[in-house]
């Protein structure tokens, strides 16, 4: 099973991929995860990496793709993939179908966390007052939230026309959540 897990920052799609990852043993692909790892690693492709995040580059599709095909090579046995943070264009979507194509796979199944823009803006701009997260500041948190719904906006259509796309209330709680998506993934 690939999944795919849309949703804007603060909607939930890290604690609903580690539950995935507990429960089913899937293996979650974050790209900026998979960035910074690279980077440690000092492996050619980490050093190539480190270069660009160092020059305040953006890291090309085809260096993210490879990263991807470096996971999926050591993760052979996996059940299933969860990327979270990738595809967020058409072309990264259409590279991802291509990898995985060559691979005999394909993206299974992708699940749009729905979230209200106001309501979770105003979660966020509570948990920064109460927590003091510097990643929950209300106003850098708006403008990712705009540059989210800029960019995934046109693969939304994608999917629907692969007919691979499913839309889960991410407003309702975690649980409700989890079992919303659970039901997605066991549709055949």
């Amino acid at each position: 099973m690939n999944l795919v897990i849309f949703g804007p920052p603060g909607a939930g799609k890290g604690t609903q991929a580690k539950r995935l990852v507990a429960e089913r043993g899937y293996i979650q692909l974050s790209t900026g995860d998979m960035l910074r790892a690279a980077r440690k690693s000092g492996s050619e492709l980490g050093k190539k990496v480190a270069g660009i995040m160092d020059r305040g580059e953006l890291v090309s599709d085809e260096i993210v793709i490879a990263l991807i095909e470096e996971q999926l090579d050591q993760n052979k046995g996996a059940p299933g993939f969860i990327f979270d943070g990738f595809p967020r264009t058409l072309a990264q979507a259409e590279a991802l179908d291509a990898l995985l194509a060559s691979r005999g796979s394909q993206v299974d199944r992708v699940i749009r966390l729905n979230v209200d823009d106001k309501a979770l803006l105003d979660r966020i701009t509570l948990r920064f007052e109460e927590q003091g997260r510097d990643d929950d500041n209300p106003t850098a948190f708006a403008v990712r939230l705009d540059a989210y719904n800029k960019q995934t906006a046109p693969l939304l259509p994608y999917y629907r026309d692969k007919g691979l796309l499913k839309e889960v209330n991410g407003m309702d709680d975690i649980d409700a959540v989890a079992g919303a998506v659970s039901r997605i993934l066991d549709l055949d």
